[in-house]
């Protein structure tokens, strides 16, 4: 959620913000009047309540005076009850400036490529080196299939299509991402491991930012106010909400595995085939809680953290700067890192590192104190995937394959697959 003041103070930019993010600037001219409305009718209220204290007085010293204070009273009545209904009608106004203001992206920084797409983004780094192969490489999803360890049909008969049932080595070399990953954050790169939740609260989707913008992409419990995970920078994120932290806390970094639920809405006919998009998948998120002076050179550190990952498991990737145009709703900044698939000659988004700077803090009131009689202040929240377990399992089919249509296991994962260097068709440790 963007500062109120900012929106009132400097509407115009604030419109040519949204202009490079291609939204509509006639947002704020429609916030703008509804908060005008508001504070209208508070100041209305309060002259009535200072009002009723007025009489309220007088009411009371007629009273001690012995006067006859009845049509006093019944002109008291008559203002409480306007009060009353006053009041209600401030409340469904507010509740209309609320709905308002969430609907509003957030301000890119001033670092952000002005863009309309993909197309517009910045190349920042490239690492690794894309593997020649004397063969035509196979997609990640034959190589699955062909090997046994990718089952789509069988998940199919037990959920429908965008499923997938690892199988053997399959299931045993996600496992291994997942401790792999979470060890390398945790033991190397500074993090502490939490489980949270995977079913969270509309509030907690607010906090973030899932709701209201992207509810149809959401997969939420019929009978209850919950909703699946959609990432664990939801529940990880709003661990926090509405607490005030000592400054000598933060930096607070936080690496969580999760399953992940996406309807995927809006994506029809879009890599239908394989592991790429998933209604259900497995990631390891890191989330950041910072000092907000501190969170540009936090947001380098989150990326670096996120590429140690493909560093360690040597793969070819990139790093990319979004453009105005192609950045998350709630996101200021963003690097995506993506990994080489040379089945299609090409990179695919594996992560994206984010500093939202303090728009879900004031979405779900997380704050900071500089000291014990300081006011307290939003913090920074950052966030990032490290990594999406899927993708990476598939990029490791495509870019350890064999002529012979076996899949070498990265040096570095070999430890969590029980000194296992090659998957083969029978399942074979050599």
């Amino acid at each position: 959620m963007l500062d109120p003041k900012l929106i009132r103070n400097n509407p115009d930019a604030v419109k040519t913000a949204l202009k490079k993010r291609g939204e509509d600037p006639s947002l704020v001219d429609k916030y703008l009047t509804l908060d005008e409305q508001w504070r209208g009718k508070q100041h209305e209220i309060d002259e009535l309540r200072a009002k009723q204290n007025k009489v309220s007085d007088e009411i009371a010293k007629m009273k001690k005076e012995g006067t006859d204070a009845n049509k006093v009273i019944a002109d008291m009545k008559k203002l409480s009850d306007d009060i009353k209904e006053q009041t209600e009608s401030l409340k469904a106004l507010e509740q209309e400036v609320i709905s308002n203001a969430l609907v509003l992206p957030n301000i890119p920084d001033k670092s952000v490529p002005e863009g309309k797409d993909s197309k517009n983004n910045i190349e920042v780094r490239k690492a690794g080196k894309s593997k020649t192969f004397d063969f035509k490489p196979k997609t990640h999803d034959e190589i699955g299939k062909n090997l046994g360890i990718l089952d789509f049909e069988s998940a199919a008969r037990v959920s429908g299509s965008r499923f997938t049932t690892l199988v053997g080595l399959g299931a045993k070399l996600e496992r291994a991402l997942i401790s792999f990953m979470l060890d390398l954050q945790t033991k190397e790169n500074g993090y502490t491991e939490v489980m949270a939740p995977f079913l969270v609260s509309s509030d907690s989707m607010l906090g973030t930012g899932q709701l209201p913008k992207f509810e149809e992409d959401l997969f939420k419990c019929r009978d209850d106010d919950l909703y699946l995970v959609p990432t664990a920078e939801v529940s990880v994120t709003n661990l926090m909400r509405q607490q005030i932290v000592p400054l000598d806390k933060l930096p607070i970094n936080y690496a969580s595995f999760s399953p992940c639920f996406r309807r995927e809405a809006g994506s029809y006919g879009k890599d239908v085939k394989g592991l790429i998009r998933q209604h259900q998948f497995n990631k390891v998120e890191l989330v950041k809680f910072v000092e907000p002076k501190k969170s540009y050179d936090e947001l380098e550190k989150l990326t670096l953290d996120a590429e140690s990952v493909l560093k360690k498991l040597g793969l070819p990737y990139r790093v990319v700067l979004l453009c105005t145009g192609d950045m998350g709703f709630a996101a200021a900044k963003t690097y995506d890192l993506e990994v080489w698939f040379p089945s299609e000659k090409k990179y695919r988004e594996i992560s994206s590192c984010s500093n939202f700077e303090d728009f879900q803090a004031r979405r779900a009131a997380i704050r900071f104190r500089k000291d014990q009689k300081a006011k307290p202040e939003f913090v920074h929240t950052l966030n990032g995937s490290g990594l999406a377990i899927g993708r990476t399992l598939a990029a490791i089919l495509e870019n350890y394959q064999t002529k012979d249509g076996n899949v070498e296991i990265p040096e570095a994962l070999r430890p969590y697959m029980d000194g296992c260097e090659l998957i083969q068709k029978d399942h074979k440790t050599t």
